[in-house]
């Protein structure tokens, strides 16, 4: 059974939630994005390449030539994922098979749609038996 954790309130999600992968980069841990939205994809592959300005968070896209050798994979397809340790869940739905992983981290951001979407899927994942914790964002700026 997954534990899904809702880190919510971020000002920023786009930035919360590179903050997050470069958290786990540090401890050297894999994590698999999954965003449906290219721009949001985009958004997230160039922010791990300019921040934190002094270091390095090394990711590429999934159907990248480098994914085998990659940490964080960023990609719209969870059919035959790499690893099924940490899923990072940047789409407003339920990932399909997010039941493989043992850790679903979602990142929620201040807006009301996201906000909206975010607490549908907190209903699904409680329905279907999950355990899910929150961390509260918002006092981070």
């Amino acid at each position: 059974m997954s534990q899904v954790f809702f880190y919510h309130g971020a000002a920023d999600r786009i930035a919360a939630a590179c903050a997050l992968l470069g958290g786990a980069w540090s401890k050297r841990k894999a994590m698999l994005v999954y965003a449906t939205e290219n721009e949001v994809a985009h958004q997230v592959d160039r922010q791990l390449w300019t921040h934190p300005a002094l270091s390095f968070v090394p990711h590429c896209r999934a159907d990248s030539p480098l994914a085998a050798e990659t940490p964080i994979l960023i990609t719209d397809q969870l059919g035959a994922p790499p690893q099924t340790e940490r899923l990072m869940n940047l789409s407003r739905d339920l990932p399909p098979g997010f039941e493989r992983f043992d850790n679903l981290i979602e990142v929620v951001g201040q807006d009301e749609a996201d906000r909206d979407a975010a607490r549908e899927r907190v209903r699904q994942y409680k329905q279907l038996g999950h355990d899910v914790r929150f961390f509260d964002l918002s006092d981070r700026g």
